[in-house]
């Protein structure tokens, strides 16, 4: 399923998201240049799991400290469906979210989404030595923001099945508990890998439910109501 757009129009212009895009696209371009430095500049960067749970420094060296990179990775991407796909589901789910929390609470609620996700990829895998990059940890607590606030909105999908293509409109409380039940049995599935590798299914999983509890327990007063008549909750 490819989310091509949500029906759920927002009230103001989402700098922080576009903000946020931009940045991961010149970031991109410029790993582009970087040719065959690029593997340096990831492991500079990114999270690397030995790093964090043993307070060291693997070379080449980090001038951000390991526990900075827990926001640098956020930014870099190892490919061009890495970032189309992250920057696509950012579009799509970001300007809403943004809206109902406010530039800069959104700034730090996506940023430390992305922290939380990380450290759960970290805690599942504390020996790896592979860089974990992308921006998917955040985004994946901004799609547990958009199911909790706006169950009932339309997303207008792009379905491939075999060879038949089609275009259908899900209500967001299914296609993003479709998304979720994926990234869960694919985080189930890879458990018993003894190394980190491909898709950190444990950071989406660890974003997407850091969204919701941070939703629930720092939206603002203006967006309680809709997480009152969604969950029966009372305060």
């Amino acid at each position: 399923m490819i989310p091509i757009k949500d029906i759920n129009p927002s009230s103001s212009t989402p700098i922080v998201t576009i903000s946020i895009i931009i940045v991961c696209v010149l970031v991109f371009i410029y790993e582009l240049f970087l040719g065959p430095y690029n593997e340096i500049f990831i492991r500079m960067f990114g999270v690397v799991p030995y790093e964090i749970t043993h307070g060291v420094d693997v070379p080449p060296p980090n001038p951000l400290t390991p526990y900075g990179n827990l926001i640098s990775y956020q930014y870099l991407h190892g490919g061009f469906l890495h970032i189309i796909g992250n920057m696509l589901f950012l579009w799509v789910f970001g300007d809403n979210v943004e809206d109902y929390f406010g530039r800069l609470k959104y700034f730090l609620f996506y940023t430390l989404c992305g922290i939380i996700a990380a450290l759960i990829q970290v805690s599942v895998y504390p020996e790896a030595t592979i860089p974990l990059i992308g921006a998917s940890g955040s985004i994946s607590g901004v799609l547990g923001a958009y199911m909790l606030l706006f169950p009932r909105a339309k997303i207008v999908t792009l379905i491939f099945i075999f060879i038949f293509i089609s275009i259908v409109v899900i209500p967001a409380a299914v296609w993003i508990a479709i998304w979720f039940f994926i990234q869960f049995t694919s985080a189930l599935i890879s458990i018993d890998s003894l190394s980190m590798g491909g898709v950190a299914w444990f950071a989406h999983v660890g974003g997407f439910l850091a969204g919701i509890i941070l939703t629930i327990l720092f939206g603002p007063r203006r967006g309680r109501k809709r997480e009152r008549e969604i969950f029966g909750l009372k305060y």
